[in-house]
């Protein structure tokens, strides 16, 4: 007897019909991830879905895309995939053909987290001109978070540490479950209503189902109408919230918002010693050039005070007598030297002189002086003057003298 054989496509095209035959296959929802996800040129997305137990093959055709994938499908995402499964005849396999993609579970509550961010954006609440500074200094700074759990704890610690004189005024909160949110709403208005200076709402890290009360719309728009600036601290520093956007200051863990809070009371010491110095060695150095000013003025009023310029004069007149007297001196010196020069040669024609010498001064009865013999003749009657009188004669001869004197 001979055995029927079939052609690899008969075989292909009878299990093709028996896919398309049945109902479940023909529309079928798949969740799994995402791998080995490919973009087309031609507007294809070709993916493999993959579990613990095993891999299928996918693909999603352009025309599809539009209305059924509403996000950028990557690898890794967690998916819940709507369509048929089918044989592609040529390769003899059969994969799934996408018509919708959604994200499974946390994927779900990642669009909600991007719609209503992107809601809350368009109003204006995000918005930098709408943020409060935080203050420098604080008084009272307000907290709320769970009264358990290693997040109150630090802000605790780290608070007391920077500064033991702040005071802190937790709201036990509820920030997981069913009523976290409107506990976290009762307690930012809690806080504002007593006035504290700043309010940290925050809470350890945790999952996107975990940290969703930070996400509603109604905690966003408590941050955002309270008075009082808000440091947000949400999970971990990789974990973002809404209410990190709407807040005044986001702190990537609570630890830091305690940090950014509160001030360190030692660095404002250490501040103020050093600004105290800075003013003290400022001081001094205006000292300093006062002073050095005032020696200035001290010196300049030295020698332009009346009782200076008075000195002054009696120094140029002191000096001035003195030249005077040195001259006067020299000056008499010189004249006394003169007239001794002058009185010798006096003494030398002195017929004083001359009279004590033995000479005697000759003249007529007239008075006229007789120098030469010939001035007289016998019986004329002369005077003769000695050194002490004078006496009269008469001439009784006169001789002229070989001798002529010059």
């Amino acid at each position: 007897m001979m055995k029927h054989v079939y052609s690899v496509g008969q075989v292909n095209t009878y299990i093709k019909n028996m896919f398309a035959q049945d109902f479940m296959l023909g529309k079928i929802s798949v969740k799994g991830e995402v791998s080995n996800c490919k973009y087309h040129n031609s507007g294809h997305i070709y993916f493999s879905m993959k579990d613990s137990t095993g891999t299928i093959a996918a693909v999603m055709f352009a025309g599809n895309r539009k209305n059924g994938l509403r996000f950028r499908m990557q690898d890794g995402d967690h998916v819940v995939v709507t369509g048929s499964i089918e044989v592609y005849e040529r390769d003899g396999r059969y994969q799934l053909y996408a018509r919708e993609i959604t994200l499974d579970g946390a994927g779900a509550l990642f669009l909600r987290f991007e719609a209503l961010k992107k809601s809350l954006a368009e109003m204006g609440m995000f918005a930098p001109e709408y943020k409060q500074p935080i203050p420098k200094y604080i008084k009272r700074l307000g907290v709320v978070t769970a009264p358990t759990g290693a997040a109150i704890q630090d802000i605790r610690n780290i608070s007391h540490r920077r500064n033991p004189f702040v005071q802190l005024i937790l709201y036990p909160t509820q920030v997981q479950g069913d009523g976290a949110a409107e506990s976290i709403v009762n307690g930012i208005h809690a806080c504002e209503r007593l006035g504290v200076d700043v309010i940290i709402v925050g809470r350890g890290g945790g999952s996107i189902e975990d940290l969703w009360a930070f996400n509603e719309e109604i905690v966003a728009r408590a941050i955002f109408e309270c008075s009082v600036p808000i440091i947000s601290a949400v999970g971990h520093e990789t974990d973002t919230t809404i209410a990190d956007y709407v807040s005044d200051l986001r702190a990537p863990t609570p630890s830091a918002a305690a940090e950014l809070a509160v001030y360190d009371y030692r660095q404002y010491c250490e501040a103020l010693r050093m600004m105290r110095s800075a003013l003290n060695m400022r001081m001094m150095e205006h000292v300093y050039k006062e002073y050095q000013k005032l020696e200035q003025l001290k010196t300049k009023l030295g020698y332009l005070s009346p009782q200076a310029v008075l000195n002054s004069k009696k120094q140029y007149v002191a000096d001035l007598e003195d030249k005077l007297s040195e001259r006067m001196s020299y000056r008499i010196k010189e004249d006394r030297h003169r007239i001794q020069l002058l009185a010798g040669r006096l003494e030398a024609g002195s017929p004083v002189k001359k009279l004590s010498s033995g000479f005697s001064y000759v003249t007529d009865e007239a008075g006229r002086p007789i120098a030469k013999a010939a001035q007289v003749e016998a019986g004329d009657r002369i005077i003769v003057r000695t050194l002490d009188g004078k006496i009269q004669a008469e001439v009784l001869d006169t001789q002229m003298a070989d001798v002529i004197s010059v």
